[in-house]
């Protein structure tokens, strides 16, 4: 739909939609940018102040992608008037605030509309130097791939859902998708990364297809190397998938290459949408150990190197 209508261009837009970047960027002089990016989902877990933190956590996570830092953020919001008492919106609201606070950020406002379906996201602008922006587009033939969240959140939402999902799965996945991205952006920052991407509704397998695609090179994810949260094979084993899962699935269809040998439980946690999923970043191969063991000095001990890039072969990604 977006290619069918005329795209904008303006010699301050720096990062728009050409490439599926995780926000866009405008320049406001030669040493300050703005970054700006939204998100809002349904809920995904039952208590209203978690949800917030994830919500909130979700969209400063695209920020963070770029390498910028979170300024200020307004809360968008659906409410069905009625059939909910209002103290579920003031905690859902609560937790978002919470996380922006943790990002060093404030909250100026925002919009609520009365709506069928409950949902919360955010609208952040963060701020970063023109000349320092991480794209999803800078991957190198040669670069390392390093993966700093564990995969499996929309699996275990699923369980949730459906009363399949163990109390310790969704523990791990609520702590995991509460914590900000902030940490291992300036760890990335300070390498610096050559591309980044907040892996988050394509699933890893979507977002490595953009940053390939984008970059004109082939991305390898290692299936045995993936960070996985506990509980998320076995409960796609027991077909808790999303729809986003199917949508992803069909739409890399021709896109990716899947070995055969590869259980089909874990291809689907490489395929499961994410909610505030880690950063995919694209480093030098002789500098990813050094980043994995810093952003495990930092506290992210899931962080992983799960796969590398080659010159463009006849699919832009292979999982292997």
């Amino acid at each position: 739909m977006l290619h069918s209508l005329p795209p904008f261009h303006h010699p301050d837009l720096l990062v728009g939609t050409e490439t599926s970047d995780d926000a866009g960027v405008f320049r406001l002089r030669d040493d300050l940018a703005v970054v700006n990016t939204v998100d809002f989902f349904t809920p995904i877990v039952d208590d209203p102040y978690t949800f917030g933190q994830i919500a909130a956590a979700n969209a400063l996570s695209d920020v963070y992608a770029m390498g910028g830092e979170p300024r200020t953020a307004l809360n968008i919001v659906g409410f069905p008037r009625g059939r909910l008492d209002l103290g579920v919106l003031t905690d859902i609201i609560r937790g978002g605030s919470e996380r922006v606070r943790a990002a060093g950020a404030v909250v100026i406002g925002g919009h609520s509309i009365i709506d069928e379906e409950l949902k919360y996201g955010m609208a952040v602008t963060g701020v970063i130097h023109p000349d320092r922006i991480i794209r999803n587009s800078g991957v190198r033939p040669g670069d390392a791939l390093v993966l700093t969240k564990p995969l499996g959140t929309g699996i275990i939402a699923t369980g949730l859902k459906r009363r399949k999902a163990s109390a310790a799965s969704v523990r791990a996945a609520v702590r995991s998708m509460i914590a900000l991205n902030d940490v291992a952006s300036a760890v990335m920052r300070a390498v610096p990364a050559h591309a980044c991407s907040d892996v988050t509704g394509f699933g890893l397998l979507g977002h490595a297809y953009e940053m390939a695609s984008g970059s004109g090179v082939t991305i390898v994810l290692e299936a045995r190397a993936l960070p996985l949260l506990p509980g998320a094979r076995r409960l796609a084993r027991q077909g808790c998938l999303t729809g986003g899962c199917r949508r992803n699935r069909e739409y890399l269809d021709n896109k990716t290459s899947i070995d055969r040998s590869i259980p089909r439980d874990l291809v689907e946690v490489a395929l499961d949408p994410q909610t505030s999923g880690g950063l995919l970043i694209a480093v030098a191969a002789d500098q990813a150990d050094a980043l994995v063991d810093e952003l495990r000095a930092k506290g992210i001990d899931t962080s992983r190197r799960v796969g590398y890039a080659t010159a463009a072969q006849e699919v832009s990604v292979r999982l292997v």
